[in-house]
């Protein structure tokens, strides 16, 4: 089975990019974020053509979540638990039926925080990751396959950015960020990435700025993070990089994960 995350930086402006790496990619489950679109604006048409079922937590302009799959979840949830008001659409939980019980896939795209100073945007993103980290320990006592999946805007170490120095400060790599992501890692939560490459420059953001991509100047912060018993079925993953050289590209690309299931 393909698991793939990808921040799409607006689906209606990327649906032909979107539905060109469907069909060449052809994952099984797509965890989209920044769909930039409602529900009843997502373009689902386009994508029910191709073969995927489709479920959304949108709201209007900004954030948004999807999941798409070839199979049709048994359970949809949607929003992170915790905090009843926050409105944000940044999370959404579905349940596959597999060989052998369930899986459990979610579409993540944690807040971004900059500037690290304002005293609403960072607190917002590290009460968010907090959230996380109880949603997931509660998740982790089921002791079944679970997979979170999206953008953390988090740079995870040093060796995850193309210099480190130029995100001192920010609040992608604040030593607060890295450490509540650890936390989150250290309830047992694997890095699919880094559970199967250990490859420098392996990145999968790209500002638009300055030739960026063209340079290499990027970072890693979407990740596949595995409960030990999704873990357990990990084969391989890939950074489909080729993806940002397309025309009109999101400025992230899909992170993949070949599991077993």
């Amino acid at each position: 089975m393909k698991i793939a995350t990808w921040n799409i930086n607006g689906v209606k402006a990327r649906i032909a990019n979107l539905c060109q790496w469907l069909e060449s990619s052809a994952p099984d489950i797509a965890c989209l974020q920044e769909i930039k679109s409602v529900d009843e604006g997502f373009p689902r048409m386009e994508i029910e053509a191709l073969g995927y079922h489709v479920e959304t937590h949108g709201q209007k302009g900004f954030n948004g979540v999807a999941l798409l799959s070839k199979m049709r979840p048994d359970e949809v949830h949607r929003g992170l638990p915790g905090d009843d008001a926050d409105e944000q659409a940044r999370f959404i939980e579905g349940v596959f039926s597999v060989e052998g019980g369930v899986l459990r896939v979610c579409s993540l795209y944690l807040p971004n925080g900059n500037p690290a100073d304002d005293p609403v945007k960072y607190p917002y993103k590290l009460a968010w990751m907090e959230r996380l980290r109880r949603y997931a320990e509660q998740r982790l006592a089921l002791e079944e396959p679970l997979i979170l999946a999206g953008d953390y805007n988090v740079i995870p170490e040093p060796h995850d950015c193309h210099d480190p120095k130029v995100w001192e400060g920010d609040a992608l790599f604040l030593p607060t960020t890295r450490a509540a992501f650890r936390r989150l890692e250290n309830l047992g939560f694997t890095d699919a990435v880094r559970a199967t490459s250990d490859a420098v420059k392996h990145y999968s953001f790209w500002d638009y700025q300055a030739g960026a991509f063209q340079k290499n100047n990027g970072i890693r912060i979407d990740h596949l993070l595995l409960s030990p018993e999704a873990a357990d079925r990990l084969v391989s993953t890939d950074i489909e990089k080729h993806v940002r050289s397309w025309e009109k590209p999101s400025d992230h690309v899909p992170v993949i994960g070949h599991f077993n299931f």
